[in-house]
């Protein structure tokens, strides 16, 4: 049974919770029902927020899929702890103004990247079967 990417999709569930909320309580205090009104901080939150929830569940599924071919524990900690902090420096880099171009691009590279390693494993896994 899978333990390990349940535990960080719980964190990055919370992550992705606070995300939703700042997008909220900026709509609200802005007074803002839909888009961003022009604001452009607030088309920035929309926009971390949107780009995490582009790219952070496809990520959770190939890493649990990874977990129930029994790739090594140390790997599925790995992946999954560069993917929290990927969406966090991303976050943190859209999300300021100016854009910190620097977090932004790292974080996204780190994403893909899980992304990437991780659909190769499972292509390779498939071939050949990773022991525990």
């Amino acid at each position: 049974m899978p333990l390990i990417v349940p535990a960080y999709a719980a964190v990055l569930g919370l992550l992705f919770a606070v995300l939703s909320f700042r997008v909220a309580n900026t709509r609200r205090v802005m007074r803002i029902g839909l888009g961003s009104g022009g604001d452009r901080q607030l088309e920035r939150y929309i926009r971390v927020q949107a780009n995490f929830a582009e790219y952070v569940p496809m990520a959770l599924i190939l890493l649990a899929f990874l977990e129930v071919q029994a790739w090594p524990e140390w790997l599925l900690h790995t992946l999954c702890a560069l993917l929290l902090i990927a969406r966090v420096v991303h976050a943190l880099g859209v999300a300021r103004e100016p854009e910190d171009i620097r977090f932004r691009a790292s974080g996204m590279v780190a994403t893909l990247a899980v992304l990437i390693v991780t659909s190769v494993l499972l292509l390779a896994g498939g071939i050949w079967q990773p022991s525990a």
